[in-house]
């Protein structure tokens, strides 16, 4: 009987002595760490897929029929104004040319004539300007005949780089027959699409001719080395989308940039007093953002607030909250509106410095 009660003592104290360390652990576990809201300048970079011009990206077609006699550069080479691309065979332009040469020294004999025949009035005045409107018709022949001949060569009209060929030496070319593009890679065109709040609020920063400074972020996610200017904004918006384009110029000393390129334009824009605090102080009901506010007696409580900017493990806070006021930063899982809790509070700036946020 004295071992039976000695076991159910000693059962006890195990009980007690365990439920004691458990409630102790409890109250460990259930001190939450608690932020504030700071104000501070700061910037915030916003990122738009764009599309990648040259400043001209031209087609090169023929402009008079004829085989194609020679192709005198390669795809993707760079060529200069002027040089000679393509050669339709002149033969039969030449023979144009010399028909109507011929033709126009007929009329400039026949004009000699009339007139030597008319300054000893054998002839009338008519007949005299009926000479010159020969002759003048026969010239205007042979400039026509030589524009035709000079239209067998295809020349660049800019520098550039060749595009693919659409023909081959030997080829049957028709007027308006594509031959290949010529791009000017000098400088690139970027297009980027811009929400009309954004817009709005683009256009009451910078005034007049002035231009705000972007960056452009490449497939491979590298920086390109050069900025480039945002110079111009189309006219209208686009009213399925809501969006306005824009376009920034790059400079392009390398030829690194080509026409048909993809990337992102990297926008920053200064923050004056923004209201920060960690994105992981929020919580989603219903696509609304919502924090756990802490009121003088510990009790819990959800907030709505309002998002003015996003960046990088922060927000911005427009609506909703103050600086001072206290808000739950870890665990918000474990509680629940009107709970009292326990905390530790962690001053903003120690908050912020300890997210993981990306390097600039």
């Amino acid at each position: 009987m004295n071992k039976i009660l000695m076991l159910m003592g000693l059962c006890a104290i195990l009980c007690f002595t365990s439920c004691h360390s458990e409630k102790e652990k409890t109250e460990e576990e259930v001190k939450f760490s608690v932020t504030s809201p700071i104000k501070m300048d700061t910037s915030l970079t916003k990122e738009y897929v764009c599309q990648i011009k040259s400043i001209r990206h031209i087609e090169l077609r023929a402009q008079e029929k004829g085989y194609l006699d020679d192709i005198y550069v390669d795809e993707g080479q760079n060529v200069k104004k002027g040089q000679l691309l393509f050669q339709i065979m002149p033969k039969l332009y030449e023979a144009e040319k010399l028909k109507a040469k011929a033709e126009a020294k007929a009329a400039e004999i026949e004009l000699r004539n009339t007139q030597s025949l008319a300054d000893s009035n054998i002839v009338s005045p008519n007949e005299l300007a009926l000479a010159q409107a020969k002759y003048d018709q026969a010239n205007a022949e042979l400039q026509l005949a030589d524009v035709h001949l000079g239209f067998t060569q295809i020349r660049a009209p800019f520098d550039g780089i060749i595009d693919r060929f659409h023909v081959r030496p030997g080829s049957l070319i028709n007027e308006e027959d594509l031959l290949t593009n010529l791009s000017d890679n000098s400088e690139m065109w970027v297009y980027f699409n811009v929400p009309e709040a954004e817009y709005l609020d683009y256009k009451t920063k910078v005034k007049g001719d002035s231009t705000m400074n972007v960056k452009l972020l490449m497939a491979n996610n590298k920086i390109f080395s050069y900025p480039g200017e945002v110079k111009t904004i189309e006219a209208d918006f686009n009213n399925e989308t809501g969006n306005i384009p824009f376009r920034a110029t790059f400079p392009n000393p390398d030829r690194l940039l080509r026409h048909g390129e993809t990337g992102s334009i990297l926008m920053t824009t200064e923050l004056k007093n923004a209201l920060l605090i960690p994105q992981k102080a929020t919580f989603e009901v219903l696509e609304k953002k919502y924090v756990f506010v802490i009121t003088d007696e510990n009790i819990v409580k959800a907030r709505p607030i309002t998002i003015k900017a996003e960046m990088p493990h922060l927000y911005a806070v427009q609506d909703g909250l103050k600086e001072g006021d206290k808000i739950l930063l870890e665990g918000l899982r474990l509680v629940e509106d009107g709970d009292k809790i326990e905390y530790d509070f962690v001053k903003p700036q120690t908050a912020i410095n300890s997210l993981d946020l990306y390097a600039e």
